[in-house]
């Protein structure tokens, strides 16, 4: 092992404590991409007992490599992503696997081609799970930051990729249970108005 190129790779990484994301967290400070990572893998890790034919050990190395390229373009919420950034984030991906070691290259590379592909079980999963954990965090964030689009991509986002599987069916069922006591507690105004 290069310990210096080691070094050097987690230095970068490090850059996704710092990007913020759209949403903040509970106290209403800004949420963190390395955040939305740590808890989209602890979500796969808890999930495992619920999906034993899925290998949500690699879902959970998804989990935590997914928005490694936005360690360079920062973050852009899902509704203002463009076409150009996504391709801007896939080429910041490359620039930054190229300082791993071959094995690690390798790994990370075809992690991030199954995720594009979503194909396998885990590539679904995870998208499940990336989707779902930022509904969570909206739920719980103060609503006075939502967006107006906010209130009907809450109620929708991420019900496509749950559907693949019944147990996350359920769970973003209750998750959606919670955004209308949410909008009906704390923005009335907004309540019933869904999608």
């Amino acid at each position: 092992m290069d310990w210096s190129l080691f070094l050097d790779f987690l230095d970068q990484a490090e850059r996704l404590k710092c990007m913020t994301r759209h949403c903040t967290n509970s106290k209403g400070e800004p949420e963190s991409v390395a955040e939305h990572c740590w808890r989209a893998a602890l979500m796969a890790m808890l999930l495992a007992p619920e999906l034993p034919e899925v290998d949500t050990g690699r879902v959970i190395r998804m989990c935590l490599i997914h928005d490694l390229g936005e360690a360079v373009t920062g973050d852009i919420p899902t509704f203002r992503k463009t076409e150009a950034d996504e391709v801007a984030e896939e080429q910041a991906v490359d620039r930054l696997l190229r300082g791993l070691p071959e094995e690690s290259r390798r790994e990370f590379a075809a992690l991030f081609a199954e995720m594009a592909a979503l194909e396998t079980p885990e590539a679904r999963l995870f998208a499940v799970v990336d989707k779902l954990e930022a509904v969570i965090q909206h739920n719980e964030c103060p609503i006075s930051g939502w967006e107006e689009l906010e209130y009907d991509l809450q109620r929708s986002y991420g019900q496509r990729e749950a559907d693949w599987f019944p147990q996350t069916a359920r769970l973003r069922a209750e998750i959606l249970r919670r955004t209308e006591e949410k909008i009906a507690a704390e923005a009335p105004e907004k309540a019933g108005l869904g999608v």
